[in-house]
């Protein structure tokens, strides 16, 4: 059966991953335009940039959770072979799936944390135009936050059929496993 001890680690770290995408969400930079007092041209000024850094710990945190359910069910690709049935059966369908949303979690994440990041440094010298104060676009650590939910959810279910179907199974040694494996060459 599956490890509970494994699989509160890794709500305990989708938990905190969410927890900090969130906050990322809320504590995105804003930028203003602002005159020079002393030379009469425009300029952007971004508050505190603590978004970025919760974006990156949002990241590793999921990343971690990620390692830790790869690490205790092998990856699925390493060791002996699964129990032909209903539970290996999606136990595949959910890697797949919980490394897709785990993939476009990390995107969202990563890029959240770069693009709020950027601050636009020039200052309006030749054009009377001001600068553009880019920020941000509400919503990227959100995404971020619902797919770390979808990810935690995918990847409990992906352990919990991995183990159902890796419980027990003693294959003879003279068949022959019908699944791709690196384990018996």
């Amino acid at each position: 059966m599956a490890s509970t001890l494994v699989m509160i680690l890794v709500f305990i770290f989708d938990l905190i991953a969410f927890g900090l995408a969130v906050a990322a969400e809320q504590r995105r930079s804003t930028a203003k335009l602002v005159k020079s007092a002393e030379t009469n041209h425009n300029y952007c000024d971004y508050d505190a940039d603590i978004a970025t850094g919760l974006g990156v710990g949002s990241l590793l945190f999921l990343l971690g959770s990620q390692l830790l359910i790869m690490a205790a069910s092998r990856c699925l690709c390493c060791g002996k072979g699964l129990r032909p049935g209903g539970s290996r059966a999606w136990a595949i369908c959910l890697f797949i799936t919980c490394w897709l949303t785990f993939f476009i979690a990390e995107v969202c994440l990563l890029a959240g944390s770069v693009r709020n990041a950027y601050h636009t440094k020039y200052w309006t010298y030749i054009s009377q135009n001001p600068p553009s104060c880019r920020t941000l676009r509400k919503g990227v650590f959100g995404a971020g936050a619902a797919f770390i939910v979808f990810t935690g959810i995918v990847s409990e279910l992906y352990y919990v059929f991995y183990s159902k179907a890796n419980a027990g199974f003693q294959a003879p040694p003279y068949s022959r496993d019908t699944g791709v494996r690196m384990e018996n060459l």
